[in-house]
């Protein structure tokens, strides 16, 4: 089993940048493929980008692809989500997810964090 706790989301305003981290512990934190999801107010869980076990693979959704990137290390156990150019439509609570099967743009994901606020003033 592993353990996420994300961290880093508050208040940015429009065009802005965050940096989301999201900590594992427990188990080796390598054998997971990782994901960040999001989640706005009266909205489906949504893809935003995913990552493999080692990093060389990524995968965003359209409308972050170009603005946002997600790496890892797995040396220090911690993914992370590099936000730019937010924009107010990408305010949300953002979760990180992880599976040992690889990444998918579904939610199937096994293991959650509790999730971080990131809002977006205009």
């Amino acid at each position: 089993q592993v353990q996420l706790v994300e961290s880093g989301g508050g208040l940015v305003q429009t065009g802005g940048s965050l940096r989301l981290s999201c900590a594992a512990s427990g188990d080796s934190f390598i054998a997971y493929a990782m994901a960040w999801f999001r989640q706005a107010p009266g909205k489906e869980r949504e893809f935003v980008a995913g990552i493999d076990w080692s990093g060389r693979t990524t995968y965003y959704s359209d409308s972050v692809r170009g603005r946002f990137t997600i790496s890892r290390e797995n040396a220090k156990n911690t993914g992370y989500l590099e936000m730019d150019s937010l924009k107010p439509e990408d305010e949300a609570i953002y979760y990180c997810a992880a599976d040992a099967r690889g990444v998918t743009l579904t939610s199937r994901y096994e293991y959650w964090g509790q999730g971080t606020q990131v809002t977006v003033s205009s």
